[in-house]
């Protein structure tokens, strides 16, 4: 777990490796992988999706942040080729908000350019894995980094290539 911007990134900061999640991992979602599990044209990764998703309400190790919370409510109400209706939106952010939820603060915001710095992600990608980070996963669940990559001490899984 990171802890404030004392957590500097030593050592090599990324590295390929792969390895199963394990029961009782606790998990990250990125905002991509919400977006499929509701994307009603999305085909055989909304269904992938929808797995993970209930392998994460079953288990309970399902963590997200405030920031995905944001981009899916924005994406899933304008994005999706069949948006959802605000409604619909809210009330699956309502129910998201049960899972485990990083609200991050300045101080993070300040650690999170950091690792943007160590790693070269984008200042919005470094948010999340530092969110992650922050929430204790082991896991992020994501199709915008490399899948088997690990970043902070967290293992980048794509769920569709698994």
């Amino acid at each position: 777990m990171i802890s404030g911007r004392a957590a500097k990134f030593h050592g090599p900061v990324t590295n390929f490796m792969s390895a199963k999640l394990a029961e009782g991992t606790r998990a990250f979602v990125d905002t991509n992988i919400l977006l499929y599990a509701f994307d009603t044209s999305a085909g055989k990764k909304r269904s992938q999706a929808l797995d993970l998703f209930q392998k994460l309400w079953r288990t309970g190790n399902g963590c997200i942040s405030v920031q995905v919370l944001q981009e899916f409510f924005v994406n899933a109400t304008r994005k999706l080729p069949k948006p959802l209706a605000l409604e619909i939106a809210e009330r699956i952010v309502a129910s998201l908000s049960r899972w485990e939820v990083h609200a991050p603060n300045a101080e993070d915001v300040l650690s999170a350019i950091d690792l943007q710095q160590a790693t070269q992600l984008s200042f919005w990608d470094a948010m999340v894995v530092y969110s992650a980070a922050s929430l204790g996963c082991n896991v992020l669940y994501s199709e915008d980094f490399n899948a088997g990559q690990t970043i902070a001490g967290i293992e980048i899984i794509n769920p569709f290539e698994t």
